[in-house]
């Protein structure tokens, strides 16, 4: 279970507040305008933004004073961050080990999750030779050898057409949507939220409200998020 208590993160004059709890497995989506939070929202719980005040607590121990590499989380940007000197079957690695000093078994698990994705033998591929959507994959591949139990990801798949988009989102929903582990992801897309979320968390002006189911909040949304979706 992950609660954000009384967490208040400060930047300049933008000010993001939240007292929330999340269940400990899931999908819950994160919407709103842009520049109301979301992005600093993931910061904050990844480590890469140090709160003003309150606590990220996951299974009741608070995260804030470990640094990213220490923290139960893995996160997905929409550039998918992928080196472009290693491999696909390298860049998955990072997953598992930094270093890259992978086991036998290690490399196995590499091997299998890429043909879990879809990119079975295209291991020593560089992504220069991969489509979009299939770096996609291999970030995606990244994530689950990680085994973190909380998945951040955001708009991971924004830069992607609309039939590519939706298959990733199903490939996400169907690899981690059964699975004991909490993902969050960024969308600015209700048809994002609707495909793949349980419940959804609405950013504002730097409120994070609470989490609602997905069908019910969008359809009877508040006026700041009808506003935002132009209904």
């Amino acid at each position: 279970m992950l609660t954000l208590e009384d967490l208040v993160i400060a930047q300049g004059d933008f000010r993001l507040t939240a007292d929330i709890t999340l269940p400990a497995a899931g999908i819950t989506a994160l919407m709103g305008p842009s520049g109301g939070g979301k992005s600093t929202l993931l910061a904050a719980v990844a480590g890469f933004l140090t709160p003003t005040a309150g606590r990220i607590l996951w299974a009741g121990q608070d995260l804030v004073a470990h640094p990213p590499g220490k923290r139960p989380v893995a996160i997905l940007f929409q550039d998918n961050n992928l080196f472009p000197h290693l491999t696909a079957a390298q860049n998955v690695g990072l997953g598992l080990r930094p270093d890259l000093r992978l086991s036998t078994k290690q490399k196995e698990r590499v091997s299998r999750t890429l043909q879990r994705v879809g990119l079975g033998g295209m291991e020593d591929r560089k992504p220069a030779a991969l489509s979009g959507g299939q770096q996609s994959r291999v970030a995606l591949a990244r994530v689950l050898v990680s085994d973190r139990d909380l998945v951040l990801l955001d708009e991971p798949f924004a830069a992607l057409g609309p039939a590519l988009k939706d298959e990733m989102l199903d490939l996400l929903k169907e690899t981690l949507g059964g699975s004991e582990r909490t993902v969050i992801m960024v969308t600015h897309d209700p048809d994002d939220a609707r495909r793949i979320s349980d419940q959804t968390v609405l950013v504002v002006e730097g409120e994070v409200q609470p989490p609602q189911p997905t069908e019910e909040l969008l359809a009877n949304p508040p006026p700041a998020l009808s506003a935002y979706l132009g209904t």
